[in-house]
């Protein structure tokens, strides 16, 4: 099993480049930053210490920018997002900055991407809530031709645009992994479609609900022709248990992330230096 951190790179928190040396140094494999581009006022999101949700969700920075900086301080470190809102980014910018990246790390990046839960954030860029899945489809297909194609085209209801030159290809070939953040059953083709690996949560915490899906990820891959033992599994843990990653780890899940708070470096660092103990306790 292999372990990842991930924190919401803030303006008072320890610096993405600083923390991504420590976390390098200690023997995790990765490093992950969500995202969020800013919540609209209103009774679902109040704001700041108003309830709801944590401060550090409407102080998150941008995640490619923040990976950019990590990238620049380490040396084999995977880089990602967990995860970018597909939905709110246009496709053919989104695909400049994932080829860019995954280009000037060497390789390093992996792609988290989800369909997004704020219906408000999403109008603000234009997307309708209820269309997020189809339009996040297209525009996953809709790179996958940036990244591959010396002329790329494409033409959905979504996206439609064509032909076009775009620069850096990714270094990973034919574009960095892709892991989709969804709900089995229910979003079971899509993961297959979209990605190579599942970005789940935990349901209430219970590992199970994770491993008891595996059967059947793993069937649907092989029906589409793919080797599960190549589709990663990464599940983001919050908070931390030792028996729930030991039972993951022996369940068949390739990576456990742990979230990180964001605060200054002492502190951030003994946050990080408890995990180092525990992922020593559980390989």
């Amino acid at each position: 099993m292999n372990f990842g951190i991930s924190i919401f790179p803030t303006d008072y928190a320890i610096g993405p480049g600083d923390l991504a040396t420590a976390v390098e140094q200690r023997g995790f494999d990765s490093f992950w930053v969500p995202e969020h581009s800013h919540f609209p006022v209103s009774p679902l999101t109040p704001g700041h210490d108003e309830g709801g949700l944590p401060n550090m969700y409407y102080d998150v920075g941008d995640p490619f920018v923040s990976l950019g900086m990590a990238a620049q301080a380490t040396t084999d470190l995977l880089l990602g997002t967990s995860i970018c809102l597909v939905v709110q980014r246009d496709p053919i910018q989104l695909a400049k900055q994932v080829a860019t990246l995954d280009a000037f790390s060497g390789g390093r990046f992996q792609f988290g991407v989800g369909g997004g839960w704020n219906p408000l954030e999403m109008a603000n860029h234009g997307t309708d809530y209820n269309e997020r899945l189809a339009i996040m489809d297209e525009r996953i297909a809709a790179m996958k031709r940036i990244w591959a194609d010396e002329k790329a085209e494409f033409h959905g209801k979504h996206v439609d645009f064509g032909p076009i030159y775009a620069w850096p290809k990714p270094a990973q070939q034919p574009h960095p992994p892709i892991h989709v953040a969804a709900n089995l059953p229910q979003g079971i083709k899509r993961v297959v479609r979209q990605g190579d690996g599942w970005f789940p949560l935990l349901q209430d915490g219970d590992p199970d609900s994770v491993i008891d899906q595996l059967p059947a990820l793993h069937e649907a891959l092989r029906a589409a022709g793919r080797d599960p033992d190549s589709f990663e599994v990464s599940v983001y843990l919050c908070p931390d248990d030792e028996d729930v990653v030991k039972k993951l780890r022996d369940g068949g899940v390739k990576r456990v992330i742990f979230l990180l708070e964001p605060l200054a470096p002492g502190a951030a660092l003994a946050q990080l230096d408890a995990r180092a103990a525990l992922i020593e306790r559980c390989r």
